[in-house]
C-alpha cells in the first residue's frame, strides 16, 4: 500500500519553473509544467548536479553540469552522458498541497 507524503504547495513554484524540495529523507525537484506536476530524485543520475539548477522545457529537464535531459513523465534519459532513468514520483494535488505516493519498498519519510 502506498503511503502519502507532503511535499510542497503549488502555488509556490510558479508555471514552467521547478524548485529543489528537501524532504525528511531526500532531496526532490518539483516542476510545474503547463502539461502538469511532476516530482523527481533531485540528483541527475549520471554525476552529482542538482537538477532544479539547470533547464525545465516543457516535460523535458536538462543537467546544469554535462546536458543529459530526462523526460519527467517517465523518468527515461533522453541524452548522454547519464545511462540511468530518473525516479519519478507519483503525484496528487489536493488544496493547493503536492503530495508524493511512496511504495511500501521506499525508504519511508
Amino acid at each position: 500500500m502506498q503511503t502519502k507524503h507532503r511535499v510542497c504547495h503549488l502555488s509556490d513554484i510558479p508555471i514552467r519553473d521547478m524548485r529543489c524540495v528537501s524532504l525528511a529523507d531526500r532531496n526532490v525537484v518539483v516542476a510545474h509544467t503547463d502539461s502538469g506536476v511532476y516530482v523527481a530524485d533531485e540528483m541527475c543520475t549520471h554525476e552529482d548536479a542538482r537538477l532544479c539548477d539547470g533547464n525545465l522545457n516543457g516535460t523535458l529537464i536538462k543537467c546544469p553540469l554535462h546536458g543529459s535531459r530526462f523526460d519527467l513523465t517517465t523518468g527515461k534519459v533522453l541524452d548522454d552522458p547519464a545511462e540511468d532513468d530518473l525516479v519519478i514520483y507519483p503525484v496528487t494535488i489536493e488544496n493547493d498541497t503536492i503530495f508524493i505516493h511512496l511504495n511500501p519498498t521506499d525508504q519511508s519519510l
